[in-house]
């Protein structure tokens, strides 16, 4: 089974579509068309006895140079998240109630949290 092709993506009120480019061993990269967005799904063994799950977001710009006001760089940042459970021992279903909490954590109270984050804080 694998996610809807294309997926999409909403970042700052804008989804953009991602058509499925790659699949290979248990991996699939989707990617927007002018390639500045790239969703990549993997599901790999862990090195115990396990599964190691990603899903993550490779974003690119074009932001201004700090430095030299004439000058532009492309800029990326990466956005990932990792579950790592064992073989045997918690359901799909615990899995993501352990995965619901985290999210709710960092989302509580207007992302309050993920902003502390963002901001360096632990």
């Amino acid at each position: 089974m694998s996610l809807s092709d294309p997926s999409s993506v909403t970042i700052s009120g804008a989804t953009t579509s991602l058509p499925r480019v790659s699949t290979g061993d248990r991996k699939a990269v989707y990617q927007s068309g002018d390639e500045t967005i790239t969703l990549t799904v993997s599901h790999l063994p862990s090195k115990g006895k396990g599964w190691r799950r990603m899903v993550r977001i490779d974003t690119s710009k074009i932001a201004a140079d700090p430095f030299e006001t004439d000058v532009n760089n492309e800029v990326s940042m990466s956005t990932y998240v990792v579950i790592e459970t064992p073989s045997d021992g918690y359901s799909p279903t615990e899995a993501l109630a352990v995965w619901k909490g985290l999210v709710g954590l960092l989302t509580a109270s207007s992302d309050a949290a993920m902003i502390k984050v963002l901001g360096g804080e632990s």
